[in-house]
């Protein structure tokens, strides 16, 4: 007998509200995979057209991820992008090359406005997700809605951040969790608060992300990216909604967070072996 179908366990959201969202009906976790930045058309759509063979011949829905701006930055001097409108254009390309998803963050209420117009859905960073005005205007797009979870809250503060998306009109939210701060310089998963976030909205891990090692004194994060499968598959085998990771095929140059994103050399491997763990989950 065949396993009911593993669609988002939340009464407002489905996979399904994604426009362009294939493979629903694969069992399997859905990803949010890209860049952490867009550096140019080229790296987009060489990064998007790798990660979409293997989503496609491992039956993963998929959502290209790309930040038009970086707004977070630990120096002035830091990378932030290739300008706005240029940037949400070739995310626009990516969708309409590949017939996938995209998906971007915003980090001021002007930016909810502008990104709806060229991507499916909004990503609310984790250092803004208790800033009530900006998730009124990205709820107010329409828009699917990712709201990344503060490093410094509790998974049960989250329910407030997901409910004021509700509250705006908007009943299509999920939620990302990115690791929790852990001293100063480092971060963990508490995979305790997966299934207490689960009961507020659909729930993805950022491997990545939460590999981190932030605040380092020259100014650059650090992380782990030896680490990525290992809190990939802890993620799997506890029932994650989704996964996030960003990829790029030359890490060590990349603009942003080259210090802890997968090599796209390694991400067939990796989806692989995940998705061979899930089709074990999904009979238990």
């Amino acid at each position: 007998m065949n396993p009911e179908p593993r669609t988002l366990k939340n009464k407002h959201m489905n996979l399904q509200d994604i426009p362009k969202i294939k493979h629903t009906n694969s069992n399997n976790f859905f990803l949010l995979c890209g860049p952490c930045a867009i550096e140019g058309e080229d790296m987009a759509l060489r990064i998007a057209e790798k990660v979409v063979e293997i989503t496609n011949k491992l039956e993963i829905p998929y959502i290209f991820k790309g930040s038009f701006k970086k707004a977070n930055r630990s120096r002035v001097d830091s990378f932030t992008g290739i300008g706005d409108e240029k940037a949400l254009t070739i995310l626009r390309k990516v969708s309409e090359t590949f017939d996938v998803p995209t998906v971007t963050d915003i980090h001021e209420i002007s930016d909810a406005e502008l990104a709806a117009q060229y991507v499916d859905v909004l990503q609310i960073p984790a250092f803004l997700v208790r800033q009530t005005d900006l998730l009124i205007a990205a709820a107010k797009t329409g828009k699917v809605i990712n709201l990344k979870k503060g490093q410094f809250m509790s998974p049960e503060a989250m329910k407030h951040a997901v409910q004021k998306v509700y509250d705006s009109g908007n009943k299509k939210a999920w939620i990302t969790d990115r690791g929790t701060m852990f001293g100063y310089q480092d971060m963990i998963v508490d995979f305790r608060g997966i299934p207490t976030m689960r009961q507020y909205a659909p729930t993805v891990l950022d491997v990545t992300h939460s590999l981190q090692q932030p605040n380092q004194t020259v100014g650059v994060t650090g992380g782990r990216p030896d680490m990525i499968e290992t809190i990939a598959r802890a993620g799997i085998v506890n029932n994650v909604d989704g996964l996030f990771i960003e990829t790029h095929f030359d890490p060590a140059n990349a603009k942003s967070d080259g210090a802890n994103m997968l090599h796209l050399d390694n991400l067939e491997k990796l989806l692989t072996n995940l998705v061979a763990i899930r089709k074990t989950i999904n009979v238990l």
